[in-house]
């Protein structure tokens, strides 16, 4: 159970590097997938040119040693820089790179979907992070988050998503990557977490599908703190 908490966080992510002639767009954040997963899927998916910055890889310098200097107004992981451009905070991330790829709703109901749906998933993400790294953990815990979850916010999501392929009605937007790495995580900590929820299931098999969601979420080793 202990190694089931941490590996959503903690985990190395993998990427095809591909070569660019010029890249401009930097994105930083700790070695792990995290809140930086979803900011790196959406890049993949709109075709970005972009460099990461691994904290914690040991041919990177250390974050605290470097926080200062990058022109960030509030230094943070992950970091999102481009030219005269420089963003912290995930959301904040996440929102830039779909409204500049019209990926933020296309109707103001979609909009306004979308703005509900980005701070709802990061109280989901916030709960499930509280027990992952509770020093209390235990099998208790797991058991009760678990009911509560199937009882709670999963199934007031597949009331929302309904038939739709996408959060919003429009089509895919930002917060369906945010979404995606949400459920692959509570799939990764139990296994049959979505079988009461079919649509919940086909939301993330069709990311699952996807040639930039496979060469980032591959099996892997990791080491559990």
């Amino acid at each position: 159970a202990h190694e089931h908490r941490h590996k959503f966080y903690r985990a190395p992510y993998f990427r095809k590097f591909r070569l660019v002639e010029k890249m401009t767009t930097l994105l930083g954040y700790w070695n792990i997938r995290g809140l930086g997963q979803p900011i790196r899927l959406l890049l993949e998916y709109t075709g970005t040119n972009y460099e990461e910055v691994r904290y914690g890889d040991e041919a990177t310098p250390g974050w605290f040693a470097v926080k200062e200097t990058l022109g960030l107004h509030f230094p943070n992981l992950p970091y999102y820089i481009a030219g005269d451009i420089k963003i912290s905070q995930s959301n904040a991330v996440l929102r830039y790179i779909g409204e500049k790829n019209n990926l933020a709703g296309t109707t103001e109901q979609d909009r306004v979907t979308v703005m509900i749906l980005e701070n709802e998933l990061m109280d989901f993400r916030n709960g499930f992070v509280q027990l992952c790294y509770n020093e209390q953990y235990n099998q208790e815990m797991r058991d009760k988050y678990i009911k509560d979850v199937k009882g709670g916010r999963l199934k007031r999501f597949s009331a929302f998503l309904a038939d739709r392929d996408w959060i919003a009605a429009g089509g895919i937007t930002f917060v369906d990557f945010a979404m995606y790495e949400l459920l692959d995580h509570h799939v990764l900590f139990d296994n049959t977490i979505l079988d009461e929820f079919p649509n919940l299931k086909a939301f993330l098999k069709r990311f699952q599908v996807r040639k930039y969601v496979c060469c980032y979420n591959k099996p892997y080793e990791i080491n559990v703190i």
